[in-house]
């Protein structure tokens, strides 16, 4: 579009600049005779439309209805060629208020890209807090990272199942010589309990013939007092 600009406005004003050159030219190299009896010769108005209203179209249009004079230029209609200037001129101003409304759009988008990157950059930095908080647990006033701390309750959790098996191994051997301490006992209070009830019984069975010796000596000291 600038490139079409750019050409159409050169091609116009070359050709202002012609016609001006050609107009004195023709003033200065014609000896002025007496003026003839002309009679004036209304054209009608060229009344083919152009089908292509670019600036390009405009300006192709308008070459192909110019007539080429004697001395071989090209005659151009002075209504064409404001209308093509007209139009130049007004695609000139549409472009540079549509260049002006691009550069305001631009402007709004980079103060929004801006104000974006600077919302990007604090949830970031908050996001980064916020992980870090995660990754961290605190006991006792005391802050550890999570993969030290699991370490640790790890370590602690092995550690105790490791006493808590030494205690069950130490406690089964505690209860089986206790066990085998009560046999011993419970063998040892039978034994004795037989050997009391041997022992009352044999008490019994002296006393009865300690009786019987008294009776017996009894006897035989009132058979002599008699």
């Amino acid at each position: 579009m600038r490139q079409t600009l750019l050409l159409t406005t050169s091609t116009l004003l070359f050709l202002t600049i012609g016609q001006n050159a050609l107009a004195q030219t023709q003033s200065n190299t014609i000896q002025p005779k007496p003026a003839p009896v002309v009679k004036k010769v209304y054209r009608q108005r060229d009344t083919v439309k152009n089908t292509d209203p670019s600036l390009n179209g405009q300006y192709t249009f308008m070459l192909s209805r110019t007539r080429t004079s004697p001395d071989g230029y090209k005659m151009i209609a002075k209504y064409r060629l404001d209308e093509l200037w007209k139009n130049v001129m007004d695609t000139l101003r549409k472009e540079k208020a549509d260049k002006k409304n691009l550069q305001q759009k631009l402007n709004d988008q980079n103060k929004t890209v801006n104000y974006l990157k600077t919302e990007i950059s604090g949830k970031e930095a908050s996001l980064t807090e916020n992980t870090n908080k995660v990754n961290e647990i605190s006991i006792l006033g005391i802050t550890f990272e999570k993969g030290t701390y699991n370490i640790m309750m790890w370590g602690i959790v092995g550690a105790l199942t490791i006493a808590l098996i030494i205690v069950i191994i130490r406690s089964g051997k505690s209860i089986g010589e206790a066990k085998h301490r009560t046999g011993l006992y419970n063998e040892i209070a039978e034994e004795y309990q037989a050997f009391k009830s041997k022992s009352v019984e044999k008490e019994r069975k002296l006393a009865r013939e300690l009786q019987d010796e008294r009776n017996k000596l009894e006897e035989l000291m009132n058979g002599r007092k008699s």
